[in-house]
This record gives structure tokens, sequence and C-alpha cells, in this order.
């Protein structure tokens, strides 16, 4: 079988991982548009954390690394600087762990449980940046932090079992199968 990626190849993957992007977008602004009920400024429950989590099982850690920099860059052009660094901390981490957890095949995970790990992971490389910011009294987020990934992994990862087929469906349109 040959494994030479074709320019057509690369083309397909580019126009889903574009695709995929705009929904990570699309459900990053659509979660800032919930009215504010957490104790923290700007927090948010990271359902666009679904569509990275596809596409790092289902594309790999490239084509997921490239959504976590664009939702970073949407959240510099729309929520300014200290957003950026809270979500290109928090993203990269969380990916690491994530891939971890897919590159291990750790079944027993789940989805749910990569979620969760995953949001976790966010929620650390976020706390780090907050540290820089806010001294040492950032570490008294933690708590809150834990708490809130667990639900919010949880959730994510619950959102993605259920949407994963219309994933897949999407993903079938771009990437053709050569036989």
């Amino acid at each position: 079988m040959n494994h030479t990626r074709t320019t057509a190849d690369i083309a397909e993957k580019t126009a889903l991982l574009g695709i995929l992007s705009a929904q990570a977008v699309a459900v990053s602004f659509l979660e800032g548009l919930i009215p504010p009920f957490l104790p923290v400024a700007g927090m948010k429950p990271g359902f666009s954390n679904i569509v990275t989590m596809f596409a790092c099982s289902s594309l790999g850690v490239t084509y997921a690394f490239f959504i976590v920099i664009f939702k970073a860059l949407f959240a510099l052009l729309t929520r300014g600087a200290t957003a950026f660094f809270m979500s290109i901390a928090g993203g990269i981490l969380s990916l690491a762990v994530m891939a971890l957890i897919f590159r291990l095949g750790a079944k027993g995970f789940g989805l749910v449980g990569t979620g969760i790990a995953s949001a976790l992971a966010h929620n650390a490389g976020q706390l780090i940046v907050a540290r820089f910011i806010l001294g040492d009294a950032a570490w008294s987020l933690a708590p809150l932090l834990i708490l809130t990934s667990v639900l919010a992994g949880g959730v994510t990862g619950i959102i993605l079992k259920i949407v994963l087929p219309v994933l897949e469906k999407e993903k079938s349109h771009f990437l053709h199968k050569k036989h």
C-alpha cells in the first residue's frame, strides 16, 4: 500500500481542518453568549474542546494542534491577550494529555474520561498563566477549577459520543478512501 501523501490528500485534510476550526470557533463564540454563572470572570465550559478531541483522535495531533492555535487566535482577537495566553497554555496542555491517552490506546478512559483529563489539563495550563498574573492568589482557584473540569469535561465527552457519528460522516465527505 502506498502511504505517500498526495497534494489531493493534503488539500482534503486542510479543507476538513478549516471546517473543524470554524466549528470550534463557533462553539467558543456561542459559549461566550452564556450569561456568567460561575464566580470566575471569563470562565467557560470549554465545549469547543469537543472538536479538538475529535481531531486528535481522528486526524492526529498535528491537526488538533492547529485547531488549538486557531481557537487561541480567536480568543486574542475577541477577548484580548490574557484570553490568548490562557487559551494557548490550556489548549496545548490539554492536547498533550488527550494525545497521550489516544496514543496509549487507553480504552478504559473512553471519551468521558478523556474529556475530564483534558479539561483538568486545560485548567492547569490556565492556572499557571493566572499565577503569573495574580501571583499566589491564583492557587485559590484550583478547587473550583478541578470541580468544573470534572463536570464540563464529562459533559464534553458525552456530547462527543453523541455527535461522533455526525463528525465521522463529515470527515468521510472530505477524506476519500483510496483503494
